[in-house]
């Protein structure tokens, strides 16, 4: 069997084309032609981790993501995964792969499929709460949908550095990042809300990807209130996103717009809110292009 490290799955992934991935994907969950069960998280309470257990059958792949979450690491990457194919038709090991960039490039390709259906057609600022590997790869991924021509970032402890590397400007406070910006990420680690609904203008879009556990939250009520909800699958943000489960009603998952289902933005005053918490056919679709290249198909 195959075994590809972080720099060998590096050299096959191009984020556009897992931007187009994650478009049908996410379309093909929310029609009902993924088989997906819902992630078992493993508490590892003694280290203050977790252990997430994901498989998924698309019809062209078949397996499972291994993924470790360490919210308090420092000097290592909070996330570390693994992720195993199949041969579908006889169950046979095909690759095993290392994960956490997989992840990482698949978020925030996923926020660009929800950028695109969802923030205004002339956003042109962008503010990131956080400034870690999600922030790096959302600053990637959403240039690739909208043109910026403004970047802000903040972080506790990390945004100048951050600023500096990628020619984004560091704020002294999340408020003065969002303040006036068009689409908005929530990268961190933070369970408490670090975004409140008052700094939000009319018509900015929000892409969530903090805050992955069910008593977690990095929004506060007002964002909620004022936001119309999408998010990847109805059944897991209510049950493992915090802000989901404070805001009580959905409007349609993001793979529903994609289809033409559910409409996206309707007005350009309207706030828009992606909640991601990740999912299995989302690992699997990406890891799929990745072996078909390694492998010459």
């Amino acid at each position: 069997m195959l075994r590809l490290d972080e720099a060998g799955v590096g050299r096959f992934l191009s984020m556009e084309e897992v931007i187009s991935a994650m478009e049908h994907a996410l379309a093909d969950f929310s029609g009902g032609r993924v088989v997906q069960p819902g992630r078992v998280m493993v508490p590892v309470l003694d280290y203050r981790g977790f252990l997430g257990v994901m498989p998924a059958y698309t019809g062209s792949a078949l397996g499972a993501k291994l993924v470790s979450l360490y919210p308090h690491n420092e000097g290592v990457p909070t996330h570390h995964a693994e992720i195993l194919l199949f041969r579908p038709e006889t169950g046979e090991p095909l690759v095993s792969m290392d994960g956490r960039l997989i992840t990482e490039v698949r978020t925030a390709a996923v926020s660009a499929v929800a950028t695109e259906y969802l923030a205004r057609r002339d956003a042109a600022v962008l503010a990131i709460l956080g400034a870690g590997a999600q922030a790096r790869s959302h600053l990637e991924a959403l240039g690739l949908v909208r043109d910026f021509r403004e970047v802000r970032v903040w972080s506790p402890r990390r945004a100048r550095a951050f600023a500096e590397e990628h020619g984004a400007i560091a704020t002294a406070s999340a408020e003065e990042a969002v303040r006036g910006a068009d689409v908005v990420v929530t990268a961190t680690t933070s369970p408490d809300p670090v975004l409140f609904g008052e700094w939000l203008s009319p018509g900015a879009h929000v892409n969530a990807v903090g805050a992955p556990r069910p008593e977690w939250r990095e929004l506060d009520d007002g964002v909620l209130r004022r936001a119309i909800l999408y998010v990847d699958s109805r059944e897991a943000a209510m049950k493992e996103a915090g802000d989901v489960r404070a805001a009580g009603e959905i409007f349609a998952e993001i793979g529903e717009v994609v289809a033409g289902v559910k409409p996206g933005r309707r007005s350009e005053e309207e706030i828009t809110l992606f909640k991601s918490v990740g999912l299995a056919v989302e690992d699997l679709a990406t890891a799929e292009l990745v072996w078909r290249k390694a492998s010459g198909r």
